[in-house]
């Protein structure tokens, strides 16, 4: 999808310039001694300044006069110029989202760049000296696809350039006159903007989805039964229809057996042909010896054993759930290896990220939106320690017992690993409960009760890719 560009006016939407421009215009009348009614000029910012002048001088001096305002507002209006509440977290939400901001503004444009820089606004372009229709022409260029803006004009250029119209009802016009005006949306400030926004994107990465699964006609999801897979394999069949979706699961010893029924119950609520299908990871050198690459190997058996099924079953692809968030993580050779051998990835060509997808799962109604991360059993064991069955078979054995003690003890963990870091397991919870766990000695036996000879608790508690901050180089891998 298209990268974000949200534009926004200044005065009055992302600023207070009231105090400032009306210590610029006080200066101005007593230098020109023509009584100007100061509260009725800030009342009605927006239009060019031309506008305004004009209203208090002669037409042949509306240019010099407009001039020498600016020559005096640099001097007189910046220090008294405030942002308006939600302004910083309305930039930083579309930053968020990997956008790109812009302010759009009548101002005069170096006069603008004074306030952004004084104020330390994060803006990424700046237009100035443009009014209505001309403000669309700027953002048609920028490729502005939100404009928000405080005024009937800012409307204006919003739809010159096909660009959601939101009004903030911040400047001078109601809520109710932006309503009827034609604004898109209507805000009361910008603090609701960040929420606004966050639901917007979302459904502009759904429509993409969407979009990207009906060109692929067809699809067979590689379904752990995790989170990610589980949104695209409702997704699929809502888009699709269940006839042209198959859910294919490996079945090996690294899949723990709660996640093997937990993802045979989940397609059947979805009512989509699901199937087992054996793996053995096991027989790949590279992936019991455990170097950093291992997840190539995996990945690569994954693809090995679930390509064949899906042409078989007539899919025309192979479908993983990788999201956005996956590709900007930098050591992830499974995801290498998988593109290699022709995976699509839906949630990651429509930009959607693990929250979004979280989001979305729970407005669904999936019973997934909120599963912890379940990676497979082999995330669990140390670089460079030999991955084994019974090794696995032993880390499930702890985390089972685990979750079971600390329930019991009223300890409510959401992420819980056991890491087997050879010669002692280390466990890892939500960091704020990691002195709990550690100080409650049911849950340190059920470890030792499991196999191993020595148990620890990371005092940072979990965190994805735990155990690549073991590995001195991961380059080599990549």
């Amino acid at each position: 999808m298209n990268a974000l560009t949200v534009g926004f006016d200044l005065d009055m939407t992302l600023v207070d310039s009231r105090p400032g421009i009306g210590a610029a215009w006080s200066v101005l009348a007593e230098e020109t001694g023509v009584p100007i009614d100061i509260a009725l000029v800030v009342s009605r910012l927006g239009p060019p300044l031309e506008t305004e002048v004009a209203e208090w001088f002669p037409t042949a001096d509306v240019t010099a006069v407009s001039a020498r305002y600016r020559e005096i507002y640099p001097h007189h209006a910046v220090r008294g110029t405030d942002v308006l509440p939600g302004a910083r977290e309305a930039l930083a939400a579309v930053h968020r989202h990997g956008g790109r901001t812009a302010v759009v503004t009548g101002k005069h444009e170096p006069n603008a760049r004074l306030h952004l820089d004084h104020l330390d606004l994060a803006v990424d372009h700046l237009v100035g000296d443009l009014w209505g229709a001309q403000k669309g022409t700027a953002l048609t260029e920028l490729a502005a696809s939100v404009y928000v803006g405080d005024h009937l004009g800012d409307l204006i250029g919003a739809r010159v350039a096909g660009a959601i119209a939101v009004g903030v009802a911040t400047g001078p016009i109601s809520a109710e006159d932006l309503r009827a005006a034609g604004a898109d949306v209507v805000l009361t400030d910008l603090t609701e903007f960040p929420a606004w926004l966050d639901a917007h994107v979302a459904n502009l990465r759904l429509a993409a989805l969407r979009e990207r699964l009906r060109g692929l006609g067809s699809v067979a999801v590689a379904f752990s039964g995790g989170a990610d897979s589980a949104f695209l394999l409702a997704a699929a069949v809502r888009t699709l229809g269940p006839d042209n979706v198959l859910a294919l699961t490996t079945d090996s010893a690294s899949l723990p057996a709660a996640e093997r029924d937990a993802a045979r119950a989940f397609a059947a609520d979805l009512r989509v042909r699901h199937e087992l299908v054996p793996s053995d990871e096991m027989a790949h050198a590279g992936y019991r010896e455990n170097n950093g690459d291992r997840c190539r190997f995996c990945k690569t058996e994954l693809m090995g054993v679930l390509g064949p099924v899906a042409r078989a079953a007539g899919l025309a692809y192979l479908a993983t759930g990788t999201n956005a968030d996956d590709a900007r993580v930098g050591f992830r050779p499974g995801i290498a290896a998988a593109a290699a051998a022709g995976a699509v990835t839906p949630l990651l060509d429509a930009g959607l990220t693990k929250a979004q997808v979280r989001a979305l799962s729970r407005d669904w109604g999936l019973s997934t939106w909120d599963k912890p991360a379940a990676a497979c059993l082999s995330s669990r064991v140390a670089f460079g320690i030999g991955i084994t069955p019974a090794r696995l078979a032993r880390v499930e054995r702890a985390e089972t017992a685990l979750r079971v003690v600390l329930a019991q003890g009223g300890i409510p963990v959401r992420n819980l690993r056991v890491r087997d870091l050879g010669k002692y397991a280390r466990i890892e919870v939500d960091a704020a409960l990691s002195k709990a766990v550690g100080a409650y000695e049911p849950a340190l036996a059920a470890v030792l009760d499991a196999g191993f000879a020595t148990v620890e608790v990371d005092p940072l508690g979990y965190r994805e890719g735990a155990m690549n901050e073991l590995l001195p180089d991961p380059e080599p891998y990549r």
